[in-house]
């Protein structure tokens, strides 16, 4: 408390806040008291972030619950802007040579990924590092053709 009273913090931004359901009914509790508590004694704003089970988490505490908007993000779909947010990735890149991806290619990361932001980030990354271990230094169009997610329990689910 003495920290972030120090450092002058304003806002506490909280990601995966949808994990607190992992815990039992009394450890949800704690975490919902803890972060009323911290609100009210250090007059913060809270931002949480998570996947669509947060809610259900934060309205477990009807006062902390009436604290929060939600705003809700869509996945990217196959327009201009996913395609301004894959060259943009791709810009920043540690890649020695440009990728250029053809359509197709593209409507594959939005398949793959299933237009969520991390699984589009992960799958880029991948790729990237497939191109620079193969020496190629930069991603092809056969590389996102034949690219296929490491296999985990969580994984793009």
């Amino acid at each position: 408390m003495r920290l972030l009273k120090t450092v002058g913090v304003h806002v506490l931004v909280i990601d995966e806040v949808h994990n607190i359901l992992a815990g039992s009914y009394r450890e949800q509790r704690v975490v919902q008291n803890t972060l009323r508590f911290l609100s009210n004694r250090l007059q913060i704003s809270l931002v949480c972030f998570g996947v669509i089970e947060a809610r259900e988490a934060i309205s477990g505490d009807v006062q902390l619950a009436r604290r929060f908007g939600e705003l809700t993000l869509n996945r990217w779909a196959a327009n201009e802007q996913f395609e301004a947010l894959v060259s943009s990735v791709l810009r920043n890149m540690p890649l020695r040579r440009p990728t250029v991806l053809t359509p197709k290619s593209l409507r594959r990361i939005l398949q793959i990924s299933g237009g969520i932001t991390a699984n589009i980030f992960q799958a880029i990354t991948s790729l990237a590092a497939e191109s620079i271990e193969s020496g190629l230094e930069h991603i092809t169009d056969e590389a996102v053709e034949s690219w296929r997610p490491p296999v985990t329990e969580t994984a793009y689910a």
